[in-house]
């Protein structure tokens, strides 16, 4: 699984005009699933997300959590983390997850997120998405579950 998170002061996902999921201060994450990712993956990115240290303290450093800081999360799946640009032009998605397989690995990546006690809202699985995200920072890393590679 790969996933792009974003340190937020705010984030919200609308569908159609409508807000779908918005939270305050936390990590905005778009997240991507590929072919050979299973409930292992999503446990593995999960808990990194949970306890990533990106989030600072009272000299600056960043060395709190989403935990530590009682933070909300935004989980939007996005199946274009697959995208393999390397031949041509147009982006090629074979190695992402097929729908049906990927729909409930997320819904399972949200349900293992909550598990900590954080509040996760979601956007819509398919649907065209507007996100609109506050960066603080701004802080954007790129993430991995074991053994996937970004490039």
């Amino acid at each position: 699984m790969r996933a792009v998170i974003q340190r937020c002061r705010a984030a919200r996902v609308e569908v159609d005009g409508a807000v779908v999921g918005a939270i305050d201060r936390g990590l905005c994450a778009f997240v991507g699933a590929g072919k050979g990712d299973n409930e292992n993956s999503a446990r593995a990115l999960v808990d990194k997300i949970v306890h990533l240290r990106v989030f600072p303290d009272d000299r600056g450093k960043m060395s709190r959590s989403l935990l530590d800081i009682g933070g909300a999360l935004l989980l939007v799946s996005q199946f274009t983390l697959y995208g393999d640009t390397r031949k041509g032009r147009r982006p090629s998605f074979e190695n992402a997850l097929e729908p049906a397989l990927a729909e409930p690995l997320l819904e399972r990546s949200v349900a293992l997120a909550r598990t900590h006690g954080l509040r996760v809202e979601t956007g819509r699985f398919g649907a065209s998405m507007q996100v609109y995200v506050e960066n603080d920072g701004p802080v954007t890393l790129l993430l991995t579950s074991p053994g996937e590679t970004w490039f």
